[in-house]
C-alpha cells in the first residue's frame, strides 16, 4: 500500500498544487475509511504534560480545518497540529497562491490563513476518534488591526481550549499583513500577556493546556533571544521553530518558502533558541524535514518533537515510515 501511495503522490505533482493538495487528502480519507492504517514502533515522549507515542508530527497548514484528523492519525504520526484557524472563516489571498519548485523540493505559499473558521474546527475536534495529541494553531483575521489582534487570539483560544491538547500562537506567517510585527519585543508582550491570562482562567474549568509560540526563521540572533526572553517572562510553555522564510527570489514575489531550502535557516533558529532557553524548555522543530537524516538533525540540534509538511507533500506517507521505522 505504501508503494501505491508513493506512486499516487508522485502523480499528483502534475496537477496544480492547491488542487492536488485536496485530492491527496480526500484520497487518503477514502483509503482510511477502507481500513488502511500504518502501525509503527512507539518511542514514548512526554512533553508539557502530554504523552506522545513518537516524536514526529504533522505541522499546521496541512489540515487547516480539522477535516482529516483521523486519516492523518492513521499514518502512525505521534501528533497533529491543525490550523491556522481564525475566529471567522476567510478565503485567504487570491489564487494562484501555492507554487512548487520541484528542482529544490520546495513550495512557496501565499495562502493567507484561508480556513472555515474556528466553529467548524471545533465541530471536527468534537467528532475525532483518534487519541493521539492534537494541537491547534490560532491566528487573527486579515481585517483585524494589530491593536485588536489579541481579541481574535483569545476568541480562538476560548473555543478550542476544551478540545485541543496544546495551542500554538502563530505570529510568524508572512502572508497576513503586518503579522510578523508581533515578533518585536514590546508588541509580543502586548499580545501574549492577555492570551496567557485567559489560558490560566480557562485552566480552572478544563485543566492546563500548554501554549506554544510559532516564530519565523528570518530573525537574527538578537531577535530570537529577545523572543525567547519574553517567552520565559510570561511563562509561555513552548516554542515552535519555525515557520516559512521570505528569503527567496521566486517569481511569485511575496510568500513563504518551505521545503528543503528551509532546513538550514530553521535549524539555525532552533539552535539559537535551544542555547538560550536551556535543555528543559519544550521546543517543536519544523522546517525542511525531507528525510530521516533531516529529522535526526533537528533532534540533534535540540528539538523535542519534529513536524513535517512539505516533505509529506513531496514524499507522501512513505516519509513517515522512513523516519519512524528503525
Amino acid at each position: 500500500m505504501l508503494l501505491l501511495l508513493k506512486i499516487i503522490t508522485k502523480t499528483l505533482h502534475f496537477i496544480p498544487p492547491e488542487m492536488s493538495h485536496y485530492l491527496a487528502l480526500y484520497g487518503l480519507k477514502a483509503v482510511y475509511l477502507c481500513g488502511f492504517k500504518i502501525d509503527l514502533p512507539e518511542e514514548i515522549k512526554y512533553l508539557s504534560g502530554i504523552q506522545f507515542n513518537n516524536k514526529l508530527g504533522i505541522a499546521a497548514g496541512l489540515d487547516k480545518n480539522g477535516d482529516f484528523i483521523d486519516c492523518l492519525a492513521s499514518l502512525g504520526v505521534g501528533f497533529i497540529e491543525l490550523g491556522t484557524v481564525t475566529p471567522l472563516s476567510q478565503n485567504g489571498n487570491k489564487k494562484p497562491r501555492l507554487f512548487r519548485i520541484r528542482a529544490s523540493k520546495a513550495l512557496v505559499n501565499k495562502m493567507g490563513f484561508n480556513n472555515k473558521g474556528v466553529d467548524h474546527l471545533v465541530s471536527k475536534l468534537r467528532e475525532r476518534k483518534t487519541k493521539i495529541p492534537v494541537g491547534v494553531s490560532i491566528g487573527k483575521n486579515f481585517e483585524t488591526p494589530n491593536e485588536l489582534a489579541h481579541k481574535d487570539y483569545i476568541c480562538c483560544l476560548e473555543k478550542i481550549y476544551e478540545f485541543a491538547d496544546y495551542i500554538a500562537i502563530n505570529i510568524s506567517s508572512p502572508n497576513t499583513k503586518d503579522l510578523r510585527d508581533f515578533e518585536a519585543e514590546n508588541k509580543l508582550e502586548n499580545l501574549i500577556k492577555p492570551v496567557k491570562e485567559r489560558q490560566l482562567e480557562l485552566t480552572k474549568d478544563f485543566g492546563y493546556k500548554p501554549l506554544f509560540l510559532k516564530i519565523s526563521p528570518d530573525n537574527d540572533r538578537k531577535d530570537v533571544e529577545d523572543i525567547c526572553r519574553t517567552l520565559l517572562k510570561f511563562s509561555i510553555d513552548g516554542l515552535i521553530c519555525s515557520n516559512t522564510t521570505v528569503n527567496h527570489n521566486h517569481p511569485s514575489g511575496s510568500g513563504g518558502l518551505s521545503g528543503k531550502p528551509l532546513l538550514g535557516p530553521s535549524t539555525e533558529t532552533l539552535r539559537i533558541a535551544r542555547k538560550f532557553l536551556g535543555d528543559e524548555f519544550p521546543i517543536i522543530a519544523s522546517g525542511g524535514v525531507m528525510s530521516k537524516e533531516d529529522y535526526l538533525q533537528k533532534i540533534d540540534s535540540g528539538a523535542d518533537l519534529v513536524q513535517i509538511y512539505t516533505g509529506f507533500i513531496y514524499e507522501g506517507p512513505k516519509l513517515i515510515n522512513d523516519i519512524l521505522n528503525k
